[in-house]
């Protein structure tokens, strides 16, 4: 099994959304053009606020369900610890718009 990652999104009002990935490029660029219907595109959770890379994806599995049990403010200490300023992440990936079966690579 290949690595992952384990991604914290933000909105502009302050709603965080957790996922894993294991193709972390392509699935923001997913949440980012809306490709898929559910939480993060209801809530418009398009800010990469935060990142953590996994060896085996069994691991960011583990990892996500772990940050997804904690309190709003331990969520919120985590990312502030690493990402201050609350920026995007991704803001100067050179995003276009992309398909949800798609592959893209910057």
């Amino acid at each position: 099994m290949n690595g992952g990652y384990v991604y914290i999104l933000g909105s502009v009002t302050g709603t965080l959304y957790f996922g894993v990935t294991s193709d972390l490029y392509v699935r923001i660029a997913q949440h980012k053009n809306g490709a898929f219907e559910g939480f993060s595109k209801t809530y418009g959770c398009t800010r990469l606020l935060y990142v953590e890379t996994f060896e085996l994806m069994l691991a960011a599995i583990a990892r996500e369900k772990q940050l997804k049990g904690w309190r709003r403010e331990k969520k919120l200490a985590l990312v502030r610890k690493a990402n201050p300023e609350f920026e995007d992440l991704a803001a100067d990936w050179g995003w276009q718009m992309i398909g949800p079966h798609e592959r893209m690579r910057p």
